[in-house]
């Protein structure tokens, strides 16, 4: 039976997605401002859990699409930095984790949703705004973080230019809110701490366009390549050369779709208020994963 909460002084803090990129910045961040005794993290399989059994965390094993193992993760835990799943069966899978947090009494919950989900066109949202809604209904206190792009997100493209000696895109002029994971991960870790937040972040870098983006590539690389505003099938071809498979290089073609249709244009002070500082340059951040 997991432990039940100790009193007052004493809060269970769980984190989903705990082995994923996003996860794991965020728990590297709780384990320098509380006590690990007080973190949990949900991973899928007990393989992945020992690194985080070394490092003093609470594990608890379960899959978002497992209902009774939801309920039993989310026992005597009191905060929830909820990490959206992958598409496909996610509506049901989010719900799953709604109703456990409800169930369990959970007070708050710090959820990762997409760039103006209320507004956004975009196929990625829809999911995100469902669940927001869900979060909403069952009268939890929340922080939907409203997270823009990971720089992260553009690595095989920067890959496949660092290759070739050109770097392609297909969105047009298309703007994006690129920013580090580990930027956007640190205020999704002081939200489940318990931070002023308002119920909505809008969590955005300055916008900007993919040929802006390439010239923080080169200035970061010292490397010198041509910079290409392609067609759908031109971007294709040029992922596949380099590596990538067709249908993974097909999900990158939405993602490219998206930008051009301006669902990631969004402006906003959230993202630097909430961190306290301003916001890694486009320049550093390439430096800092290109190492």
């Amino acid at each position: 039976m997991y432990s039940k909460r100790k009193g007052a002084d004493h809060m269970n803090y769980l984190v989903t997605g705990a082995t994923g990129g996003f996860g794991n910045h965020a728990l590297d961040f709780l384990k320098k401002s509380i006590s690990t005794s007080e973190i949990f993290a949900l991973v899928r399989s007990e393989a992945k859990a020992e690194a985080l059994k070394r490092a003093g965390i609470h594990v608890r094993i379960g899959d978002y699409g497992d209902k009774e193992a939801m309920e039993r993760v989310f026992e005597g835990i009191d905060r929830v930095l909820f990490v959206s799943g992958a598409p496909g069966n996610r509506q049901k899978e989010h719900a799953n984790v709604v109703e456990a947090a409800i169930k369990a009494g959970v007070s708050y919950i710090a959820y990762t949703s997409f760039a103006e989900a209320d507004k956004a066109t975009s196929p990625l949202a829809e999911d995100h705004l469902f669940t927001e809604r869900l979060i909403e209904k069952a009268g939890i206190s929340h922080t939907f973080l409203r997270n823009n792009w990971y720089l992260e997100n553009e690595l095989p493209l920067v890959e496949a230019a660092m290759n070739s000696g050109k770097f392609v895109y297909a969105a047009g002029n298309g703007k994006t809110g690129w920013a580090m994971k580990r930027e956007y991960a640190e205020v999704a870790a002081k939200a489940l701490l318990g931070a002023d937040y308002p119920a909505i972040l809008e969590l955005s870098g300055k916008p900007v366009n993919y040929n802006t983006l390439a010239n923080a590539l080169k200035k970061a690389t010292g490397k010198e390549f041509e910079v290409i505003s392609s067609d759908d099938s031109g971007f294709i071809n040029h992922l596949v050369a380099n590596g990538m498979p067709q249908s993974v290089a097909e999900l990158f073609l939405s993602f490219q779709y998206d930008i051009k249709n301006n669902q990631l244009d969004v402006t906003s002070t959230d993202f630097e208020k909430a961190l306290g500082r301003p916001l890694m340059s486009l320049e550093a951040g390439f430096k800092e994963l290109l190492h």
